[in-house]
């Protein structure tokens, strides 16, 4: 039997225009810039565990993130490993400290095989108490959402056509402070400094305008193939992505392939 159609006690038989949509939400504080950010990184690194094969396709289901289909991990430990990382990101990014975000993978000896960069340095410089302050001009999260979505698609395309990655890798979370920013204290320590070869350190000598700078970098940062993702630029949210993989990848590649030979 079918069903009976039900008005509202006040419907009209003649036709009425919809009420419009509400307006999509606009990208004009610090605040939302910062949540957004979060969105997409929290996206990003289940992608990356996924296609890098950091774990078993089986521990991976298939959901949707910015209208695309994206894997999301189901282990528990590895959902509070990323939930954690991004809650202790999130402080430095409403502080505007951080210049640059990285997700590092390393071989089971340690060497950097690959570096999946963010770089936010164009960000708006803006203290933490003026999260609610509105900027002058604001963007509509939608075009922001559609850059990140060709962001994603990328990497995936991206990391696909990557070399197989060796057993036992391992993986962490690295981001770099502007200058002039303090690092993060507390106890317990959300952050440790990280591996000598993934710094880089600017030094200055003199005063004023004759002040020298010096900056020496890691031997783990640049790598030896570096592989453009994209450059999004929405309004005060600008967020530039690169892949680079490092000179101790292709060693592994070649002793491997001595090996099987």
């Amino acid at each position: 039997m079918l069903g009976k159609a039900l008005y509202p006690a006040n419907h009209e038989s003649t036709t009425m225009s919809a009420a419009p949509p509400p307006a999509p939400p606009i990208l004009n504080t610090s605040l939302s810039l910062t949540r957004t950010l979060t969105d997409f990184l929290t996206v990003t690194l289940h992608t990356l565990l996924s296609i890098r094969s950091l774990y078993p396709p089986s521990s991976f289901l298939t959901t949707r993130a910015y209208n695309l289909p994206v894997q999301q991990s189901r282990h528990p430990a590895v959902c509070t490993w990323i939930n954690t990382s991004i809650s202790h990101l999130t402080p430095l990014l409403l502080t505007s400290s951080i210049s640059l975000i990285t997700f590092v993978i390393f071989s089971a000896s340690g060497q950097v095989l690959e570096r999946y960069i963010f770089d936010i340095s164009r960000f708006p410089v803006v203290g933490e108490k003026e999260k609610w302050t509105e900027f002058e001009e604001g963007r509509g999260i939608v075009d922001v959402e559609e850059q990140l979505r060709a962001t994603i698609k990328k990497l995936q395309i991206a990391g696909e056509r990557l070399k197989k990655l060796p057993q036992d890798c391992t993986f962490t979370f690295v981001v770099e402070m502007r200058e002039g920013s303090e690092a993060p204290i507390g106890h317990p320590m959300p952050w440790v400094a990280s591996e000598p070869g993934l710094q880089q350190q600017t030094e200055g000598n003199g005063k004023g305008k004759e002040r020298e700078r010096n900056t020496s970098v890691g031997v783990d940062r640049g790598g030896v193939k570096s592989t453009p993702v994209r450059l999004v630029e929405a309004g005060d949210f600008v967020l530039e992505a690169w892949i680079e993989e490092g000179k101790a990848k292709f060693e592994l590649v070649d002793e491997d392939e001595d090996d099987e030979g």
